[in-house]
């Protein structure tokens, strides 16, 4: 069983409800187990600033599944919520799904790369994680989540959402 961490990002439509579903949709995958979830944070956009804020959290799962195979049912889970195919980087979207960390794994094919290569220049993946894992270390190294919070070059504003209440 591989311990699979995953950052999950909307800005178009519920923002809120984008995010949990596609978290309740990792619920009820065949071999997809132990699913937590950070908070939602809003955070600025990064690169194309031209477009609404994100709400932004990072999800912990354990699997049985192989990397492909996973990436294959998260892009599914994508396509499910809305998502469209675009080839444009850093546009507004409905859903997205990037693994972060997939065990021990370490992958750089055209479609995927594990670690994700950004992870660690991005708050809105580093302070959800450090909320759900502060002691987690970064496989195959001997640094702690929380120096790369210290020491994240990203000044993005990431705050923690608070859910208003339906009453």
């Amino acid at each position: 069983m591989e311990k699979v961490y995953l950052s999950l990002g909307s800005n178009i439509g519920d923002r809120e409800s984008n995010l949990a579903q596609a978290t309740m949709a990792l619920f009820y995958q065949y071999d997809i187990y132990n699913v937590a979830s950070s908070a939602y944070y809003k955070t600025d956009p990064l690169y194309n600033t031209d477009q609404p804020d994100f709400l932004n959290s990072v999800v912990r799962c354990e699997t049985t599944m192989k990397p492909f195979i996973f990436f294959d049912v998260i892009k599914k889970i994508e396509k499910m919520l809305g998502k469209k195919v675009s080839k444009k980087n850093n546009q507004p979207r409905i859903i997205d799904i990037d693994i972060i960390f997939f065990g021990n794994s370490n992958i750089e094919t055209e479609e995927l790369k594990i670690p994700h290569p950004s992870f660690q220049f991005r708050k809105f993946v580093l302070i959800p994680l450090q909320e759900i894992e502060p002691d987690f270390k970064v496989p195959n190294t001997n640094i702690y989540i929380k120096e790369l919070v210290q020491n994240c070059v990203d000044k993005s504003n990431v705050n923690l959402h608070l859910i208003k209440s339906q009453a």
